[in-house]
């Protein structure tokens, strides 16, 4: 009997509806998403307790029927407002806040956490298993004189892996998933790619999203290694290449795709942020 309403920023791997006045709606909106329910619902409850900030709360899982072909999620409603649409004035602050959650998230447990997979499209994995679609999607898209530095990019973040355990992971780690209560860090939401193995992969906001000083402190707070970061840059890139190759194809706009992922900039400047900030890394 709770009236339904839609979100200004329905999601992107689900759609979600407010219901009522405390609860939210979540829907995998085709079947590769579908195994992220159970995850979800399995562990953020063990994981919200641990957390300096609110994640989802699960409630309810609504069962797949003839109106609805998948299983989907029932959740507490969080207070505040997508980081991609919220007045931000102090983006260092924002920084400072996200890498204290990330690091908290990465000194849980992870023993027996999920390890990466199709459940998490490997986030927490290698990125060699996107290698033959990143070199396709350089190879198609025109990038003239600075096609060599791009793929110098995908290269360096290709010669190293994760040596030390696997820590807990969001997987999706960007501003339509972070909420803000008068432009402060108050939740993070939708951990349908969380994983337990490299946290490379939740630091793509540094090229997306944060001004240069901003993505410096985020750095620093962290206190991963190069190497980790130059995986973290080897994600941003293959994001951006294949919103590009969207876009090219047909399949979704890749201005409009920034917007919903929360980035700061289009693809193609991100690309060109990745590729300044290598070079800045290797001289």
């Amino acid at each position: 009997d709770l009236p339904i309403r839609p979100r200004p920023l329905p999601g992107w791997d689900n759609v979600s509806f407010r219901l009522g006045d405390e609860l939210i709606i979540r829907l995998p909106r085709d079947d590769a998403h579908a195994p992220q329910v159970a995850k979800e619902h399995q562990w953020l409850p063990m994981l919200a307790p641990l957390l300096p900030l609110p994640i989802p709360e699960p409630v309810a899982i609504g069962k797949k029927d003839d109106a609805f072909p998948r299983k989907w999620s029932v959740y507490r409603w969080i207070e505040g407002e997508p980081v991609a649409t919220a007045t931000v004035d102090n983006p260092i602050r924002l920084a400072h806040d996200l890498a204290r959650f990330l690091k908290a998230l990465e000194e849980l447990d992870a023993s027996e956490g999920p390890p990466p997979g199709s459940h998490s499209f490997n986030r927490g994995g290698s990125l060699s298993i996107y290698d033959s679609q990143t070199r396709a999607a350089i190879d198609g898209l025109d990038f003239g004189s600075s096609t060599s530095a791009v793929v110098d990019v995908w290269d360096a973040s290709l010669e190293s892996t994760w040596s030390r355990p696997p820590v807990w992971v969001h997987g999706d780690v960007t501003a339509s998933n972070l909420l803000a209560v008068d432009g402060s860090l108050s939740a993070v939401i939708d951990f349908g790619c969380s994983a337990v193995g490299d946290p490379a992969c939740d630091l793509v906001m540094a090229w997306t999203y944060f001004p240069d000083e901003a993505r410096h402190m985020l750095r620093r707070e962290l206190g991963l290694d190069d190497d980790t970061w130059a995986r973290g840059r080897g994600w941003a890139m293959w994001k951006a290449l294949i919103t590009l190759v969207d876009d090219r194809l047909g399949t979704h706009d890749a201005t409009l795709a920034a917007r919903r992922f929360g980035w700061r900039l289009d693809a193609r400047q991100v690309l060109d942020r990745i590729v300044d900030d290598h070079r800045t890394a290797s001289s």
